[in-house]
């Protein structure tokens, strides 16, 4: 995996904000559908009406959270893109639709995960690229792309965990970035490691735990 994605949005100014309005938001998920198609040569057909339901369930759960955005605003970012990913897999706005073999390094070294998984790999690539184009505006530097997420095994985990339970979906984006997955709490900031850690840091707060990872 890679940071394409990140190159077509680094320059839209105020990325963080303009991605929390439905039609930037659209605008942005297409960019990066026509970018897998160019560069991995994966066509897609979006369904608007599940796309646009990932987006309002994504505002309306990142919108109660939004205050530990204050504590940790890096690790609240990863967060946010991966309550994203959690509604794209769950809504699946995504189906493809044919595939023109390409010969790239990319599309060679990631062939047999897209292979696997098209639309996880379309969801993965939108939030991942997201993450760095905001990190890149906001902090200078974007975050490394751990070794798992170029492992196919880790992607049949993936996939099998995400369909037990959606909010996996957060911890695997927080593996793949090298965070600490939280496997039993995902879907709450507050359990997230790194805001418990400023937490106490600031208010001398007790840390939870949640760090068995899923099986598979």
């Amino acid at each position: 995996m890679d940071f394409l994605f990140r190159d077509e949005l680094v320059s839209m100014p105020d990325l963080r904000h303009r991605l929390r309005r439905l039609r930037w938001f659209r605008m942005a998920f297409r960019k990066n559908v026509v970018l897998i198609a160019e560069h991995y040569g994966y066509r897609f057909t979006i369904d608007e009406t599940k796309l646009t339901a990932a987006f309002l369930n994504w505002i309306e759960t990142v919108e109660q959270q939004k205050s530990f955005a204050k504590i940790d605003r890096k690790d609240f970012i990863i967060f946010a893109a991966g309550l994203v990913l959690k509604e794209l897999i769950t809504e699946a706005p995504a189906k493809v639709q044919g595939h023109t073999p390409q010969t790239n390094a990319n599309a060679t070294e990631m062939a047999d995960i897209i292979a696997f998984w098209p639309e996880g790999f379309l969801y993965t690539n939108f939030c991942v690229g997201t993450i760095a184009a905001i990190y890149e505006q906001e902090f200078g530097v974007a975050p490394q792309i751990a070794s798992c997420a170029n492992d196919l095994r880790t992607w049949w985990s993936y996939k099998e965990n995400v369909n037990e339970m959606p909010g996996y979906a957060i911890a695997f984006l927080d593996k793949f970035l090298g965070a600490e997955p939280n496997w039993v709490m995902p879907n709450l900031a507050s359990a997230r490691s790194a805001i418990q850690r400023a937490l106490i840091t600031s208010k001398g707060g007790s840390r939870l735990t949640g760090s068995t990872a899923p099986t598979g």
